[in-house]
């Protein structure tokens, strides 16, 4: 059987169970009210938003929260970050634990600002 191919954000939501459903529903909307100019899209079968490239993924496991704010988005909050598990673009929020989500608040803006400004660099190079 083909696994189903999860179109939104919505549907990605709706097949975790309930209390998962709830913190990917607080993960979605901490970044919504970070960057409400963000596009939400499903890349890498994650949920996933863009705004000037791509911002930040994010996914749910059967123990953790997956954050995956890319490598600069690590390492300009790599003391705050140094309580989880993580690699160079991810961090693990495990789901036994209080999900961090000023932080995920933080790191998005951040990322936001880095995006915009990369894309202006960018730009004035055309």
């Amino acid at each position: 059987m083909m696994p189903i191919e999860i179109k939104n954000i919505d549907e990605y939501v709706a097949s975790f169970p309930n209390e998962t459903q709830t913190i990917l529903k607080e993960v979605r909307a901490t970044i919504r009210k970070a960057v409400p100019e963000a596009e939400e899209v499903i890349s890498y079968k994650m949920p996933a938003f863009k705004y000037h490239g791509m911002l930040v993924f994010f996914a749910a496991y059967k123990k953790h929260i997956g954050f995956y704010p890319s490598g600069s988005g690590i390492l300009a909050f790599k003391k705050e970050l140094s309580a989880y598990k993580g690699a160079k673009g991810s961090v693990q929020f495990p789901l036994d634990q209080p999900i961090p989500y000023e932080l995920i608040r933080k790191i998005t803006l951040h990322r936001a600002q880095e995006n915009k400004a990369n894309a202006a660099a960018k730009k004035n190079k055309e």
